[in-house]
């Protein structure tokens, strides 16, 4: 079963009150197998028009995972504290490749 991507692209315009969602949702991520692959950092825009503003992409062993940590109790209370914090919170989940290691 191949894993699952979670793409967000956002942009904070209360960063204190984004605090508590940064506190909040990693247990939840963790609690469904997932793991943070990038966080904010640097980047570049290599081709196209797209201009994001702040990249998170997370990994889960499965996309019926990330669906359950997305709808889970746990992440709708974190997604409550960013409520407000942000200009746009843009998600998306894609299933990868289901290739040979």
């Amino acid at each position: 079963m191949p894993c699952a991507y979670v793409i967000v692209d956002m942009k904070i315009s209360d960063p204190a009150q984004y605090q508590g969602y940064m506190a909040a949702a990693p247990a939840a991520v963790k609690a469904f197998g997932g793991e943070y692959l990038v966080r904010g950092g640097r980047h570049v825009v290599m081709e196209g028009q797209w201009q994001p503003a702040r990249i998170a992409m997370l990994r889960f062993p499965s996309l019926e995972a990330a669906q359950a940590f997305y709808d889970a109790e746990q992440y709708r209370a974190a997604r409550a504290l960013r409520a407000g914090a942000t200009e746009f919170f843009n998600m998306v989940v894609v299933e990868g490749v289901d290739a040979p290691v």
